[in-house]
């Protein structure tokens, strides 16, 4: 059983640090979640703390996850006060699929295919030493492309690999993205994936996002989601960006970014 705490305190950020020192980690070790953003409150009334679940990466990585379907999206719908507001903006790098400019000319990218071999043969054989480490011994596949490099396991223990809400395999894919940008200083995507799960979370997402839009719709408040990858965050940003009746920005800092649907004004 995964050693979860759920801690609470004045703001988000509090909360984590107090979470962190009572488990002795660093917050790269930790998955973290947000169960309420908590109320300010005024003149110290109605104040109501920040709620947060902090998990350890090493006890669920050791976990042999069965269930491999991918749960909804923790949401809540308490208003909050906002001080800061920021649109969507992601990393263009987990995302864009941006050809290098053609004035670099054929001899820079013949430079660079020796930089993506070498970039996919070590971060394909780094992957194998982890999931084998991790007791899901698993061959990875690698389509190497000048702008994106995927990464796909093949293994008996995809539950394993992916974690609860895929965050084993979302952490797998920083880990390829820093492995990667070590070869390749230019703009490239890199995924990492287990069997069809990238497919089958994308169709989640949509899901999340049209049954959000319509609380929001229904309830007129704000609803807030849990931390999420910022490629998974674009998402749902771009599934919602049609309704001219939702808006939609993100709030806080990675790994512990979020997304705020809430009317349009």
């Amino acid at each position: 059983m995964t050693n979860t705490i759920k801690v609470s305190d004045v703001s988000v950020e509090k909360a984590i640090q107090k979470g962190l020192r009572q488990l002795g980690l660093p917050q790269d070790q930790v998955f973290v979640e947000i169960i309420s953003e908590g109320k300010k409150g005024l003149f110290g009334f109605g104040q109501k703390n920040a709620e947060v679940e902090l998990t350890p990466v090493a006890t669920m990585v050791s976990e042999e996850v069965v269930e491999e379907v991918v749960e909804p999206v923790v949401e809540t719908v308490e208003e909050t006060t906002v001080e800061t507001v920021e649109t969507v903006e992601v990393p263009e790098e987990d995302f864009e699929d941006d050809d290098f400019e053609e004035e670099e000319g054929e001899a820079d990218y013949e430079e660079t295919v020796d930089q993506l071999e070498e970039a996919a043969r070590v971060t394909k054989e780094y992957l194998e030493g982890i999931a084998k480490t991790y007791g899901a011994e698993a061959t990875v596949t690698v389509e190497a492309r000048r702008d994106r490099m995927t990464f796909v396991f093949d293994t008996d223990k995809q539950g394993l690999l992916i974690g609860k809400h895929g965050k084993i395999l979302n952490a797998l894919q920083v880990l390829a993205q820093v492995s990667v940008h070590r070869f390749i200083k230019g703009r490239i995507s890199v995924q990492v994936d287990v069997g069809d799960y990238r497919a089958r979370r994308s169709e989640t997402l949509q899901q999340i996002a049209e049954r959000t839009a319509r609380k929001v719709l229904k309830t007129k408040q704000p609803v807030y989601l849990e931390p999420l990858p910022a490629y998974e965050r674009k998402q749902i940003h771009a599934a919602l960006s049609k309704n001219k009746r939702i808006s939609t920005h993100s709030e806080g800092k990675e790994p512990h970014r979020y997304l705020v649907v809430e009317i349009a004004e």
